[in-house]
């Protein structure tokens, strides 16, 4: 489980920093400045920005569930890597302008959640 959270830190920076700092380089002053004004994006950077406000949202319970089930001796790993791929998926297919086909990856990486919490509490 340990291997997975590391994964998904990973993939945060890229997707929050890494991602956003590459779709901008011909953009390199404003990157240096002090961002007072909102920097014009391209849609592709506007898409991944708003996948990564995704990501942060339900970050925090992924990360509050994994450690969970580090601490209480379950194995998660199986549906804690399925939302981690879904998340993969989830920003491609955003980049991309995939829309349907996202809402379901979307969707599943709810589910994820949902399972790892229901386990959690002893549910399944």
């Amino acid at each position: 489980m340990i291997d997975i959270i590391v994964l998904t830190l990973l993939l945060a920076l890229i997707q929050i920093w890494i991602l956003p700092a590459l779709l901008n380089l011909k953009n390199t002053a404003y990157l240096l400045s002090n961002r007072d004004e909102p920097m014009p994006g391209s849609i592709t950077g506007e898409r991944v920005k708003r996948a990564s406000e995704n990501l942060q949202e339900s970050l925090p319970a992924f990360l509050a569930l994994a450690l969970l089930a580090i601490h209480l001796g379950l194995d998660l790993v199986s549906v804690a890597s399925i939302w981690l791929a879904l998340r993969g998926a989830y920003l491609a297919l955003y980049a991309f302008g995939v829309t349907h086909i996202r809402s379901v990856v979307w969707i599943g990486s709810v589910a994820c959640l949902i399972n790892m919490a229901l386990a959690i509490i002893g549910v399944l």
